[in-house]
């Protein structure tokens, strides 16, 4: 391939049109089609976004490192600040958030120095996703709002939708059912105007659980199904996985215990098999609980030991609570 940004086979060009588009999986699969790369920190950082969006966590991680020595040894800010990112999020999917919280701390220190509020935002709304799993709800509340009202500004329509989803998150913990309705719904229609399948997916995802929620299973069966798809399209495993949560939960009302076990359990497996920690412990949580009304009591209490072992890792005490409550 010839190594100039005006060459149509430019691997970084590729990679970036990709993304933009939501392909995320064919990223991933043109960066190792395109085999050993001259140095090119930018190429390893788009690959490594690339494997983060399709669950590869490890993939992701490695090559983020790489390219975070090079943007290092280049004196690079910006490529820096975009890496801590990258990395801090990978952290806190595989349960690091220590690691995590410094990563986003780091990136939205260079950010403020090079005055980017795009990512200014981002780095708020995800530290904000640390603050409200250890349970610091005003701060996470803050932080998300403020990423907002960035994200507005700047006219992101992607970042206003995952933070309107983190909000709706956070609202429908605190039973504050009016703010979980608005923030859901405005993160569904904000992701349909981006046309990325897999946002569309979690947003859907989160508009389903508010739905769960407010008593009404059947609509979010619905909109399930159609996250499932979305995220299927997008070869988002760990989407389709959320939905597999989400199914599972559903089949928990309706005292459907062996659809919710294997729900659950698939799901599970998914989210082992890529390392995103949350998620595990939350199908842990929910197989046990499903496993409990089949009487398989032994079974339940090993799922149970595992949901309580990732919620005290990660800090998530309310979680904590939640399960040692049922």
């Amino acid at each position: 391939m010839i190594d100039t940004p005006s060459s149509a086979n430019d691997p970084a060009r590729e990679l970036r049109d990709l993304l933009a588009a939501g392909r995320f999986r064919e990223a991933l699969e043109a960066y190792r089609r395109a085999g050993p790369l001259p140095a090119r920190p930018e190429v390893a950082l788009l690959a490594a976004t690339a494997a983060t969006r399709v669950g590869e966590l490890s993939t992701a991680r490695e090559l983020a490192r790489g390219a975070e020595q090079q943007f290092t040894a280049r004196a690079d800010a910006d490529g820096r600040m975009r890496t801590a990112n990258l990395l801090g999020a990978i952290a806190f999917e595989q349960g690091n958030l220590t690691e995590a919280e410094a990563g986003f701390g780091r990136a939205l220190e260079l950010a403020r120095q090079l005055e980017d509020g795009q990512m200014a935002a981002r780095t708020s709304n995800n530290l904000a996703s640390v603050a409200h799993l250890r349970g610091r709800t005003d701060r996470a509340l803050s932080l998300y709002r403020g990423a907002l009202l960035e994200y507005q500004r700047l006219g992101d329509r992607r970042g206003t939708a995952e933070t309107y989803h983190n909000l709706g998150l956070t609202f429908r913990e605190l039973a504050i059912r009016l703010d979980a309705d608005s923030a859901s719904a405005e993160a569904v229609r904000h992701a349909e105007m981006v046309g990325e399948r897999s946002l569309l997916a979690l947003a859907i995802a989160g508009r389903a659980e508010y739905h769960l929620d407010a008593g009404e299973p059947e609509v979010a069966a619905r909109e399930v199904e159609r996250a499932e798809a979305l995220a299927a399209a997008a070869g988002d495993e760990i989407g389709g996985a959320e939905a597999g949560r989400l199914r599972a939960r559903i089949a928990l009302v309706e005292n459907e215990a062996a659809h919710a076990l294997d729900a659950a359990e698939k799901a599970r497996a998914t989210a082992a098999r890529y390392g995103s920690m949350l998620l595990q412990g939350e199908c842990a949580a929910l197989a046990a609980r499903a496993l409990e009304r089949l009487g398989r009591m032994q079974e339940a209490n090993a799922r149970k030991a595992e949901a309580a072992g990732i919620f005290r890792r990660l800090g998530a005490t309310h979680l904590l609570e939640r399960l040692e409550a049922n």
